[in-house]
Formats: C-alpha cells, structure tokens, sequence
C-alpha cells in the first residue's frame, strides 16, 4: 500500500504560519552569557537536600498540574471509543481524590537526530494543538494529559527543543516560516548558513563558540569538549540569535507554560562516571536534571542541588557564608549536550587515516587536557555534591563531578526518573528509537537494562523502583516485539510493589526507513519530515489503519492502574487488548535468522511517494569529514 504526498505528508507538515510560529522562548537569565557569574544569595541561602521525597517547588507545582491534566484527559479517554466506560461519570467520580486517576509519562530514547526526529513525530501525534491530532484513529491530548516527559541524548534534544522555545509544537519547530530551529540540511559541523558564502558563515559561528567557552574558562571554570558540542546544539535547538548563550535550563520554571502546570515537567538524564571509571557500568550512578533541581535518586549520591546555583561552591551539602550563588552554569546547551555527549564519539567512529592531517594538531589540542577515558564527559567544577553523603557517593571526595551521556549505561530509554516512588507514575509511553541492531533498529535493549538494574541486589540501586520483567533481546525480534508496540507490566499481582505499566514504542518502518545512523549530522527537508512522519505512523500505528484496536487500547493502558486502585472492572473490550499487546511471558531465546546485521523488517504500510526513500538508512555516513573541517577551522580561529 503506497501513501500519497497529499494525503499525509501535506496535511502534517503545511500548516498555516500563526499555527506553526515558534513561540517565545525561555528566558535570557543567566547573568553574564555563557560564563557563569557569583552575586549575593538569596536570603534563603541554596542547599543540597536529600533524596528521600520530591522538593517542595516539584510538590506544589504537581497539584496543580495533576489537576490540570484532568480535562485533557477526559477528553481523549472520551474519544477513544472504550465500549463499557464513561470518562465523564469516571472522573466525576474521583475528582476528590486525583490519586485515584491516571498518572502518564513519556520517555524519548536516545539515539542523535534519529530520535530526535522519530521521537518529534510521536509527540506530534500526542500533542492535541496540532492539525488532525485529534481525529478518529489519532491520539491528540496524550502529551497534555501527560505529567513527566523525560528524554536522554537525541531525545533530550526533542524536550529542550520544546522546552526551551516556550512548550511550541513540533510543526513550530518544523516550519520554514520560523527562523533557525531544526534546520539539519546545514550540520552541526558547518553551522548555520547566513550569507552567500558557508565559510566565511562557519568562521563566524566557530569563532562566536570559541570565544563563549574561552571566556568561561578564563572566569575559571574548567571546560571539555561538551562545552563546545552543546553550544553548537544550541544553535540548531535554540529559538535565538547566536543560539542563546544566556538561556538557561532553570529558566524554564518561568515560563507561563510550565508555572502554570499547563505543560508535564521535562527531565533530561546523564550518567555520573567515577574518578578513574573507563567504562560506564549499568551500576552507574544516574543524575536527572529538571527545571528546579539536578540530582540523583539512587543511594550513593541520594541528593539534589538547586539547578539555578549549581555552579557555586556547595561543600557538605552546604553552601558557606561568604561563598556566592553562582548562576548560569546551566546553560541549556551545557545540560542538553550532558546528556547527549556525542562530539568525541564522532572522532571515536573514526581512526586517524579518516580525518586529514591539518586537523590533526587540533584533536590533539582539544583532547590533551583530558585523558583517553576522559574524552566524552562534562565536567561540573565545582562538585555540587562534594562532602556529601561520604559514606554512600563515589564522588563525595572529588572537587569535579564528571558526566557523560545518559545512554552509556544502555538504559538508552530514560525510565529512571519516571520509576521512582515518590512519583507515582502509572504507565510510560516508551518511545525507542535505539540503534540496537547492526541495521539500527531498537531490539529492546534499553528496557532489558533498566529491568536488569531493578533486580541487582548486590548494588542495591534499585532502591525502592521496581520495573516489569522483560524478556532478552533475542526474544524482542523472534516474537516481534521490537515491531509493534508493546504492552510490560500489565499483571500489576506479579510484582510485590507496583510497578508502571509501559506501553513500548520502538521504531520500525512504517512509511520510511528511518534508521539512519546516530551518526549522520545532515538531513534535508524531506528527510526530516519522512523520519517526523514515520514517527507519527509508530505512535498510532497508522492512525490505526494498521491496527484499528490500537487507539483504544491506548486508552485501556491508561486506565489500567486506575481501574485497579478505584476497584472499577476492566471493560472486556481493555481485556481484549491486554491479551493483544500484553507480552505473556513467552522467550524464544535463539538466535534470530540472520543475526543483528540480518534484521530488515519491511515496510508495515508503504513508502510516502515522494519522499527520498531512506537513502541514508542502514549505513549512514559518520559525518568525519564535517568533523575535520570544523576541528580545522576551530583550530584555526584559536590561532586568531
């Protein structure tokens, strides 16, 4: 079956301009642009806190947001054709007691412009604001009837993207009629093109990240190739000229959209690597950054720092009397390049035969200051969590907290904030957009990380989360789970605590071959918006044209839990699709036919006429030569 260019790629992707604008961005706060800068503290004076319950900001701005999701979620529930339930009578019901009601999360995989793009078409699918969301078949309301939405790496580049510009819509973010947001036919490692001549265009925009980061070093902070790699992410993700070096990531508390609660609270997840660590075990310690703090849940670190003040000298959770409150060292290309520190894996990919000879002395330059294990972290200097927690933290007696991307540890799918008890939440939209495979394509690999870390008794990390068991990845491909969405944890009754029920969403080729190498820093128009599409076609499976059961049972998957604290009966019509989507337990553990470079699942729908037809899919080019020449260039304007 073929799809016309018309009937879908038309329809979501010519919008009209004052539907699509990218709205006003968050706000310009930090004092001093890139470079964080000391003033007086507030009188009450920031301080770490332990992790033993949610702060009191994420506290209070939940009433509200639980509340606010109520409306939307009625609506969507109403909308899904649930034989044997009435949304208006249920939540009239239990609207005193708003913990009886569903609790959604979304969670974006990791996995470079791939997810974030795979990932922007099932937000666009969930977002109600958008053309055609809410119609039969479609599932708009789903994002606003959300209360978390967290990404790691590329899919953390899909929530600052809607963050960052003021909670816009991925058609905003799409439109040529908006000034320089997701813009990827110009790579990152060109810049973006603002004249008749790119290199005289990329020397400017390579002097302008040069001289950022030069001058927070000079200010003494210790700065790494992060520092870089997320100031280029900023102008690609960043409604703002010269990619907004003065927005920052707590700045989004300001915003009318999220201190309204009129939008779920964005999270963004790295990994914490020790002092001495090579390799990112999935023991690792996992950090999160939210609008109002920065911390981690596990039982080493077991605390949060107020966001805003990360960069001041906090010691024994403490900040002393004299010390100042620093401000702007979250920057949110700093915070989204942490979680996603791709840059040296660019180089990584290659060998040196790859990469010219006059950009040589250059990676050598960049990469002297840290050693060969040190060449993907960010560095938090000073340590917000030094003195802190002595016993239990591997990095209470450094001065600088290393980090690295938050997929390192395999839990590709950022499920770890979203699993902590005091959150509550009852089902994860699980959208993976993982390069398991040797074709890139997901296998299940994140969930089984997360899954395996849950029931480690010997690092006692799990610490209270609990997770649904999942099978191997070799079980995900022979029983096709890794093809179609999958429900895990739908029999509440086999864990001893309750656990999410996760809806999982790995990416496969509906209308276009989207698996493109994590890799490739360049898309053209149409490649972006096939990818966009095609994740659009994941999350709905076709406006269930592929499945027609498909958008009820998404609404079944956010009752599920619900049903069982409220003591409601399922309708048979949610027991009939627990039985389709459920995973029952069955494994098949063999190794599949082909292996993982024999995996080339086929179209489920057909290809858009029109599109470029994947082009890039399977062996993606590494993008080194634009690495070199911007290594070049940044070499030379260093001599300047």
């Amino acid at each position: 079956m073929h799809i016309t260019t018309s009937s879908l790629l038309t329809t979501l992707f010519t919008l009209a301009s004052a539907h699509a604008q990218v709205q006003p961005r968050a706000f310009p706060n930090a004092p001093d642009g890139y470079t964080p800068k000391g003033s007086d503290c507030p009188s009450n004076r920031p301080f770490i806190r332990s992790a033993s319950s949610l702060s009191t900001n994420e506290t209070s701005w939940l009433r509200t947001r639980r509340s606010n999701t109520i409306g939307p979620m009625r609506d969507l529930l109403g909308r899904l054709n649930i034989a044997g339930f009435d949304a208006e009578s249920y939540f009239s019901s239990h609207l005193g007691n708003m913990s009886a009601l569903p609790n959604i999360a979304i969670a974006a995989s990791g996995g470079g412009y791939r997810a974030c793009l795979n990932g922007g078409g099932a937000m666009q699918a969930f977002d109600s604001r958008e053309e055609n969301s809410t119609a039969v078949g479609h599932l708009g309301g789903l994002l606003q009837s959300s209360t978390y939405f967290a990404g790691l790496s590329g899919g953390g580049w899909l929530v600052g993207s809607f963050y960052v510009n003021n909670f816009t819509t991925i058609s905003g973010l799409l439109s040529a009629n908006t000034s320089s947001v997701w813009e990827f036919e110009n790579s990152i490692f060109e810049g973006p093109a603002t004249s008749k001549l790119q290199i005289f265009d990329s020397a400017h925009y390579f002097d302008n990240i040069y001289n950022d980061v030069g001058d927070k070093h000079d200010a003494g902070y210790n700065t790494s190739v992060t520092d870089y790699w997320g100031r280029a992410l900023s102008y690609q993700l960043v409604n703002a000229s010269d990619g907004g070096p003065e927005y920052t990531w707590s700045s989004i508390q300001l915003q009318d959209s999220f201190s309204n609660a009129d939008s779920p609270m964005p999270i963004l997840v790295a990994d914490g690597r020790a002092p001495g660590e090579k390799i990112i075990a999935g023991n690792t310690t996992v950090y999160e950054f939210n609008p109002f703090e920065f911390g981690s849940w596990d039982p080493t670190t077991f605390g949060f720092a107020p966001l805003e003040y990360i960069g001041s000298n906090f010691s024994n959770g403490a900040l002393a009397e004299g010390e100042d409150c620093v401000r702007g060292f979250d920057n949110v290309g700093y915070v989204m390049g942490t979680s996603s520190s791709l840059f040296n894996q660019f180089l990584l990919q290659s060998n040196s035969t790859s990469i010219p000879q006059f950009a040589q002395s250059f990676i050598t330059k960049v990469l002297s200051a840290v050693s060969s294990t040190d060449n993907d972290i960010a560095q938090y200097q000073p340590n917000p969590f030094y003195g802190y927690h002595n016993r239990t933290s591997r990095v209470a007696q450094s001065r600088v907290l290393s980090l690295v991307d938050g997929g390192e540890d395999l839990q590709n799918i950022p499920l770890h904030p979203l699993i902590q008890p005091n959150r509550h939440v009852d089902v994860i939209f699980a959208v993976d957009s993982s390069a398991d495979t040797d074709t890139y394509w997901p296998n299940g690999t994140a969930l089984v990380a997360t899954y395996q870390r849950s029931i480690d008794s010997s690092s006692n990390l799990a610490n209270g989360t609990s997770f649904p068991s999942i099978p191997d990845q070799n079980t995900f491909v022979n029983l096709g789970l890794n093809t179609r969405p999958t429900f895990f944890g739908c029999n509440s009754a086999n864990t001893s605590t309750i656990t999410p029920l996760v809806v999982y969403l790995p990416n496969y080729p509906y209308t276009y071959h989207s698996n493109v190498s994590t890799f490739d820093p360049t898309y053209n128009t149409s490649e972006r918006n096939s990818i966009v599409l095609n994740g659009y076609n994941v999350a709905t499976m076709a406006n269930g044209s592929a499945n027609a059961s498909w958008p009820t049972c998404v609404g079944c998957a956010i009752l599920s839990r619900s049903l069982e604290r409220t003591g409601t009966a399922v309708p048979d019509v949610c027991n009939q699709c627990f039985q389709q989507f459920c995973w029952d337990g069955t494994l098949n553990s063999t190794l599949p036919a082909g292996g993982s470079a024999g995996y080339q699942p086929p179209y489920r729908v057909g290809p858009v006429v029109g599109a470029s037809g994947g082009k890039k899919s399977a062996a993606g080019r590494a993008g080194v030569p634009a690495v070199a020449w911007m290594l070049a260039l940044m070499a030379a304007i260093s001599c300047i």
